[in-house]
């Protein structure tokens, strides 16, 4: 794949991100315990990388994956069973742990403003199963299997799921895989439209970069707000969301990209877009 030159790399301890051009990668950086979290810093290391994605207007995609064999194989396990880390102390410490930590995982991702590609390189389950439906596209590993195996464990799905999944899959599915705890393959995923698209292993990385490459080719300011839209749409009215359209519209017509757009079209060129 082709960047522009510059290149930046941020490690932190359980993410890694880094930019290419218009590109940011979001890494998940555990590969030792499949990429599981629980760590009280996890949310601020979440925080701080998205925060960056955000306040970098250069930035008009990011694609998030996992390092190792696994997307994420969820909370730490070995976490919860030695009370330690996000689960220390009584029912309100724990309380807390959640909001400081893993609930921030799961906001700062969501509220990441450019399109997001979910590189699902291997299994995702419980909360990297929610990570994962943070994306706004996910194309698997056919090796993949996902799961919201919360009662298994004997908790519910704490991590954000039960609002993301059916929002993904339905309420029917969300609710067998939450249910019974079954795990799908990344074939049945693709069939229930949890996943965009399936390939080999080795090539879910290249899928992904081929599709950041055509989302980053759109015009940086509407790009942004087309996913901006599209979450204000699912509890809004449809007059409320042509209201907001009509302010954006109008926003986009008075901007250089829109006239390099029509002008580039018209033209049957391509177009340069500078964000302005």
């Amino acid at each position: 794949m082709r960047f522009a030159e510059n290149y930046e790399e941020r490690p932190l301890s359980c993410v890694v991100l880094e930019k290419k051009g218009h590109l940011a990668t979001l890494t998940l950086n555990r590969p030792d315990n499949m990429n599981a979290l629980g760590n009280l810093s996890d949310g601020d290391d979440f925080v701080a990388a998205c925060s960056e994605i955000n306040g970098d207007s250069n930035i008009r995609c990011a694609v998030l994956t996992g390092s190792g064999r696994a997307f994420s194989a969820g909370g730490d396990l070995k976490a919860m069973r030695d009370k330690s880390a996000a689960f220390t102390g009584n029912a309100a410490e724990i309380r807390q742990g959640y909001k400081k930590g893993i609930h921030l995982i799961i906001k700062s991702l969501w509220n990441i403003e450019v399109p997001m590609v979910g590189a699902v390189n291997g299994h995702a389950i419980g909360l990297g199963n929610d990570i994962a439906t943070t994306a706004d596209i996910r194309i698997a590993s056919e090796d993949a299997k996902f799961g919201a195996t919360f009662l298994s464990i004997g908790l519910i799905p704490g991590d954000g799921g039960a609002w993301l999944l059916p929002r993904a899959i339905g309420r029917s599915r969300a609710s067998q895989l939450f249910f019974t705890g079954e795990l799908i393959d990344a074939q049945t995923a693709l069939e229930w439209g949890l996943v965009s698209e399936v390939c080999a292993a080795d090539q879910v990385m290249e899928r992904s970069l081929q599709m950041a490459e055509k989302i980053m080719a759109q015009p940086p300011l509407p790009l942004r707000m087309t996913k901006q839209m599209m979450r204000q749409a699912d509890g809004a009215t449809l007059d409320s969301i042509l209201e907001i359209a009509c302010g954006m519209q109008a926003i986009l017509h008075g901007t250089e990209d829109h006239s390099a757009a029509v002008n580039a079209m018209l033209n049957k060129e391509k177009a340069v877009y500078k964000g302005e």
